[in-house]
């Protein structure tokens, strides 16, 4: 579900998501700076970077993929993983804070639709529906095991030193393989799969 579709066929809609949706993104990188500080990285606190600012954090080229695809990008935070006080812990932690702030997002918009109950088709909830939607687009996305998305180094968190090297020399051209396996339609089915799993598990938590 791209925002360009969207704005074809709703464009009251369009208008009504567009903010809610950028921020979707920006927390998304808010919670990994957040949790870095936490646990003892600085990095993105002195970088200004635990802001909401939009300029802060988005990236032209991850906002046009929101645009056509559903799900995009931010500036990823700065993260120094040797300022951790448990540097293989933090790696994990920090990598999956993102994903975990747009599962609570895409939690609390079908908590309110459910709570709230507003008229169907109406601007509320359309709202909390396409939120919840594009949340868990942003979730199952970052959760793909390809650097440098989170799913990559929640992954590296639990393997070896030689394993971590490998894919830390991949990551300068995962963008690129990402964006091919995307214009392919390879990574559907994986995305599909995660989208699966975090609506249950959203699911099982709802009243």
């Amino acid at each position: 579900m791209g925002l360009l579709s969207l704005l074809l066929r709703n464009p009251a809609a369009f208008i009504l998501l567009i903010i809610p949706l950028l921020y979707s993104i920006i927390i998304h990188e808010l919670a990994h700076g957040w949790v870095a500080d936490k646990m003892g990285d600085s990095t993105a606190r002195w970088l200004g970077r635990l802001s909401l600012n939009p300029r802060k954090h988005l990236d032209p080229i991850g906002t046009l993929m929101l645009f056509i695809f559903g799900f995009g990008w931010a500036k990823p935070v700065p993260v120094n993983f040797n300022n951790l006080y448990d540097p293989r812990k933090g790696l994990i932690l920090v990598s999956a804070a993102g994903i975990v702030a747009n599962i609570l997002l895409a939690f609390t918009s079908l908590l309110l639709l459910r709570l709230v109950n507003p008229a169907p088709f109406g601007a509320v909830s359309t709202l909390l529906i396409y939120m919840a939607q594009i949340n868990i687009m942003l979730a199952a996305f970052n959760l793909i095991p390809i650097p440098p998305l989170d799913g990559s180094k929640i992954l590296m968190g639990f393997s070896s030193p030689q394993f971590q090297y490998s894919m830390a020399r991949l990551e300068p051209y995962g963008f690129f393989i990402i964006i091919g396996l995307l214009y392919l339609g390879l990574l559907n089915p994986l995305i599909s799969l995660f989208e699966w799993i975090i609506s249950n598990l959203i699911s099982l938590l709802l009243p």
